[in-house]
């Protein structure tokens, strides 16, 4: 049962994609901590020394890694859908 049209599973094929892309792309360079994506580290909070500080980056560099690859894994859903709505509309217009 076809959900959507055509250009909408279109659509959602090339979001979706570039998304996975993207967001995969993104975790790794939070996974070797680039430095420029330092700004979207979580504050740190406290710390008493330069170690901690450095603790805590790291912790919240991984949990960035995470989140961008969590978002990665749910854009790989959302393509699985677009796919499978593009592929019922192709069937149904060459049927009739």
């Amino acid at each position: 049962m076809a959900i959507c049209g055509p250009k909408l599973s279109l659509c959602g094929l090339i979001i979706s994609a570039w998304g996975i892309i993207q967001l995969a792309l993104m975790g790794i360079f939070y996974w070797v901590e680039a430095v420029a994506l330092a700004e979207d580290v979580p504050e740190v909070e406290k710390f008493t020394s330069l170690e901690d500080f450095y603790a805590q980056m790291t912790n919240g560099y991984q949990q960035n890694a995470y989140n961008c690859w969590i978002a990665a894994l749910l854009y790989l859903i959302t393509l699985a859908v677009s796919a499978h709505q593009f592929w019922l509309n192709n069937r149904s217009s060459l049927s009739v």
